[in-house]
């Protein structure tokens, strides 16, 4: 079944302009639960109340609220938001290109596929090989919901992938994590570390090889309710015994050599057996 877009727009850098469509690249899987009240088993309803009037409050009597100093609010109209919103115009501007190495991904809030409209076919894998041969990847402005949002516009696969960035202020600062005192290595702990590494690593990553297991067990579960089965559960696991890091290393060395030995264990031959005289 073909991808359905949920928007299109025209991106337009220099005096190019490309027609593109907006298709969800990704979206979470997580397990989603209900309130139930347990005593007659049916969800139940939130409201919305006022604890200075003591009374619950209708929806259509809400308005926003913007606490500028501890308990106090500047009020907004519905039509004063509206009027400060970005004027929406569906386009996507190429402010600049950037090299792809300058790019931290910590920024990177979303991302979409971008696929050419009618008449754009082109002029977008143009832009796809311009950007793949260059080595850089496209910053622009990209209006959504009343917002001017900061977009990472980069190839991928045959075609091109936008990533929606967080703004600067948005993403803490990592110095303000409490790193702890500086530490010295002996040469026998990192060798061992980096031995770990060598014998853990694979070729390239495949995502196909991980899935959700809380997900998988809570499907399972459900599974097994509506079966009428009751649920076994695992016991907690033991906190983790903290112990000397040379230690660690080296026993997960020798883990991961065992593991590899098995895998590589050719599979016992199936002897005849003798039939009964």
């Amino acid at each position: 079944m073909p991808a359905r877009a949920i928007s299109s727009g025209t991106l337009s850098f220099g005096l190019v302009s490309i027609p593109f469509k907006i298709y969800t690249a990704a979206s979470a899987e997580g397990v989603k639960f209900h309130q139930l009240h347990d005593k007659c088993g049916n969800r139940i309803k939130y409201q919305v109340y006022c604890p200075t009037d003591d009374e619950v409050v209708e929806r259509s009597s809400l308005i926003k609220g913007y606490e500028y100093a501890k308990g106090q609010y500047v009020k907004f109209e519905p039509d004063e938001l509206k009027a400060l919103e970005e004027e929406k115009t569906h386009n996507l501007e190429i402010v600049e290109f950037v090299p792809l190495e300058s790019v931290d991904f910590v920024y990177v809030e979303k991302s979409y596929y971008l696929g050419p409209d009618k008449g754009g076919h082109k002029a977008y894998l143009l832009l796809s090989e311009a950007m793949r041969d260059t080595g850089r990847v496209a910053l622009g402005n990209y209006v959504a919901r009343g917002k001017s949002h900061l977009v990472l516009i980069r190839p991928y696969e045959k075609g091109l992938i936008m990533h929606q960035l967080f703004y600067e202020n948005e993403v803490r600062n990592f110095d303000d994590i409490d790193l702890g005192d500086d530490v010295k290595f002996k040469p026998a702990e990192t060798k061992m570390a980096r031995q770990l590494i060598e014998q853990l690593s694979e070729d390239r990553f495949d995502q196909g090889e991980f899935r959700d297991e809380f997900r998988a067990r809570v499907l399972e579960a459900v599974e097994e309710k509506v079966a009428g089965k009751e649920i076994t559960t695992s016991s907690e696991a033991s906190p983790a015994k903290v112990i000397d890091l040379f230690e660690a290393l080296k026993a997960s060395v020798e883990e991961s050599q065992e593991r590899s030995k098995r895998k590589l264990k050719p599979p016992k031959k199936a002897t005849a057996k003798k039939r009964p005289a």
